[in-house]
C-alpha cells in the first residue's frame, strides 16, 4: 500500500461507522457496468459538502486490490448486486485528493510536477523492477507496467477542479493542468476506470474540452447519478423517524434540489447536522460566508437583479445552462451567473422547464443575507414592511393591505414592472416575504376547477389561519372572491381544517392602485 497507490480503506470505514451513514453503495452497479468500456470516464460534479469525497473513498475501498473490504461492504446494498464479488478488491487504485495535493505542492504552477513525483514514488516502490531506471515520465511508467504485467488501473480523483478555484484567472496554468490530465488518461490502455469529482463540470475552451472523453453528471444533467447526489425523500423520512425530528420542517429547510421531473433530493450535510443537533438551522450555508454568494448576485448583467427578486418571491426564471463555460470568472450574461449558482448549490434547476429557483429555506436565508449588504434598498424595504402587511391581513383590513401592496409596488417598480398577473404575483409574494416564518407558500396550486394563485399553508405548529390569495388585473377584488368560491379553490387545502382567509387583490392599470377584499371561511 502507498499514499496514492492502493491506499487503505480506513477513510471509508470511518464514514460507515459514523452516527449517520446513508448507504449509497448501489451506485457501484453503474460504475461496474462501465468499467473497462469506452464509457469508463466519469465526472461527477456536486456542490460542496454534498458527499463527493465519501463516494470517492467508497470506490477506492471497493476496488483496491490490497484491501480486504468484504466485511466492510457485506452489510451494505452493494453486496446484493450481481457484479459485487467480481470486482471487489480486484484492481490497482490511484486515489488522489487534488485539494490536499495542491496545498502540499505550495503553488498552482507546481501541481502537475509535484503530482508526477509523488505517484512515481509509489509506483517505483510497487513495480520498480518493471520500470526504467530513473523514470521521470508518469505516463511512460504506467505504460511500461501495463505492457509487462497486463495490469490496469482505477483512477479516482477527488476535487479535480480545485486548481480552477485556486488560480481562477491563470489560463496558462489551467490549460497545462487539463493537458496533463488528458495525456494521463485519454486513450491509455492502462486505464480501467477514471472517476473524478468536483464542484463544476469540466472546463470548456471555446467549443472544445480537453477532457471530452468524460461522461458528465452534474446538477443540471445528473442522469443515472441523480439518486446519489443528495438524500432522497425516503432516506430523509427514515432519518426523521429514527431521530424523532419533524419531517415537514426538514423538508422546508433542506429539500428542493430537483434533478428530474420526479426526483428531488435534500442537502445531505444539513440533514445530518439537523438530526444530530436536534435543531433546524443553516448548517450547509455556514460552511461558507454569504459574501461568496454576494459576489455573483451583484454582477451587473441585464435582468440578473430582476431574476433574483423573482426567485426570492417564490418564482422561477428560465435559463440556458449550456452556454456556461464552467468556470468562476468567465461570465457573459445572467444565465452564466445563474447556472454557476446551480452548480454551487444556491439554486435548483428544473430540467423539464429549463427554469431555476431557490430550493429551500436555508438557501433563501443566504440570499437575504447577501442582498441586505448589497444596497438593494427597495427590496429590503419591501421585505421589512412585510410583517406589518401580514398583521393587517390577519386583521382583515383590506384597505391597509391594498396600501401596503401599493407601497411595495412603487418601491420595486424599477425591478418588477407589471406586465400581467404573473408580475403581480411576484410583487404580492415579495410583499408577504415574512409570512414564510408561519407558512409554506405555494404558487399556482391545483385546486377545485382551476389553480389557486397563491396558497399560504400554515406550518404544523402555527396557530395562524390558512390563506388563499387570488389575483386579478383590471377587474375587481369582488370578482376574485367570486372565482375562489365558484371554482372551490379552498380544495387546495385538502388536509387542512380550520379558519381560511380569502384574500382577493385586483390591480387597476389606469389608477395604478390595488384593491383588496378579505373574507373569512371555515373548513
Amino acid at each position: 500500500m502507498g499514499v496514492y497507490l492502493n491506499p487503505r480503506n480506513d477513510a471509508f470505514l470511518e464514514s460507515v461507522r459514523s452516527k449517520i451513514y446513508v448507504d449509497k453503495t448501489e451506485m457501484i452497479s453503474y460504475v461496474n457496468g462501465v468499467l473497462g468500456t469506452e464509457q469508463k470516464f466519469i465526472c461527477v460534479s456536486r456542490p460542496r459538502r454534498f458527499g463527493k469525497s465519501i463516494t470517492a473513498k467508497m470506490l477506492a475501498a471497493y476496488y483496491c486490490r490490497t484491501c480486504n473490504s468484504e466485511e466492510l461492504f457485506q452489510k451494505l446494498k452493494v453486496a446484493a448486486l450481481d457484479s459485487y464479488e467480481a470486482h471487489l478488491n480486484q484492481y490497482d487504485v490511484i486515489f488522489i485528493n487534488m485539494q490536499k495535493l495542491l496545498s502540499q505542492a505550495g503553488e498552482a504552477s507546481q501541481l502537475t510536477s509535484y503530482l508526477q513525483g509523488e505517484i512515481l514514488y509509489d509506483l517505483i516502490e510497487a513495480y520498480g523492477t518493471y520500470m526504467r531506471e530513473n523514470e521521470q515520465s508518469l505516463v511512460r511508467a504506467f505504460e511500461t507496467i501495463h505492457s509487462k504485467t497486463g495490469k490496469g488501473f482505477v483512477f479516482i480523483i477527488d476535487e479535480w477542479d480545485c486548481l480552477f478555484q485556486e488560480a481562477p484567472d491563470d489560463k496558462e496554468i489551467q490549460k497545462k493542468y487539463l493537458d496533463f490530465l488528458r495525456n494521463l488518461l485519454k486513450d491509455q490502455a492502462y486505464v480501467k476506470l477514471a472517476y473524478m469529482t468536483g464542484i463544476l463540470p469540466i472546463k470548456k475552451y471555446g467549443t472544445h474540452s480537453a477532457l471530452n472523453m468524460f461522461t458528465e453528471f452534474s446538477m443540471t444533467e445528473p442522469k443515472q447519478m441523480a439518486p446519489y447526489i443528495g438524500f432522497t425523500e425516503e432516506e430523509v423520512q427514515t432519518l426523521c423517524e429514527a431521530y424523532r425530528m419533524d419531517f415537514d420542517e426538514t423538508k422546508r429547510w433542506y429539500d428542493g434540489y430537483r434533478l428530474s421531473e420526479k426526483l428531488h433530493v435534500y442537502n445531505p450535510k444539513s440533514v445530518v447536522d439537523a438530526m444530530l443537533n436536534q435543531e433546524f438551522h443553516s448548517y450547509w450555508s455556514n460552511t461558507e460566508t454569504y459574501e461568496a454568494l454576494k459576489i455573483y448576485i451583484d454582477m451587473n448583467f441585464d435582468g440578473l437583479k430582476d431574476a433574483i427578486v423573482i426567485m426570492l418571491s417564490g418564482g422561477t426564471v428560465m435559463i440556458n445552462p449550456r452556454i456556461f463555460t464552467n468556470d468562476m470568472t468567465t461570465f457573459h450574461s445572467k444565465d452564466d451567473v445563474l447556472t454557476l449558482l446551480v452548480h454551487l448549490g444556491y439554486l435548483t434547476y428544473h430540467t423539464e422547464t429549463q427554469e431555476v429557483s431557490i430550493p429551500n429555506e436555508e438557501v433563501r436565508g443566504e440570499f437575504y443575507n447577501a442582498i441586505s449588504c448589497s444596497g438593494w434598498n427597495e427590496v429590503m424595504a419591501a421585505i421589512g414592511a412585510s410583517k406589518e402587511l401580514l398583521e393587517r391581513t390577519w386583521a382583515m383590513d383590506g384597505d391597509a393591505v391594498a396600501k401596503g401592496i401599493d407601497t411595495v409596488h412603487v418601491e420595486t417598480t424599477s425591478i418588477l414592472s407589471y406586465h400581467n398577473e404573473n408580475s403581480l404575483g411576484c410583487v404580492i409574494s415579495l410583499a408577504y416575504y415574512s409570512a414564510r416564518s408561519e407558512y409554506t407558500m405555494i404558487r399556482e396550486l391545483p385546486a377545485g376547477k382551476g389553480f389557486a394563485d397563491i396558497v399560504f399553508l400554515p406550518h404544523k405548529y402555527s396557530d395562524k389561519p390558512a390563506m388563499v390569495v387570488e389575483l386579478k388585473w383590471d377587474q375587481s377584488a369582488e370578482t376574485a372572491i367570486k372565482q375562489i368560491k365558484d371554482k372551490n379553490y379552498v380544495q387546495a387545502l385538502e388536509q387542512y381544517t380550520g379558519e381560511i382567509l380569502l384574500v382577493c387583490v385586483n390591480y387597476d392599470k389606469e389608477s395604478k392602485k390595488h384593491q383588496c377584499v378579505i373574507e373569512k371561511f371555515y373548513k
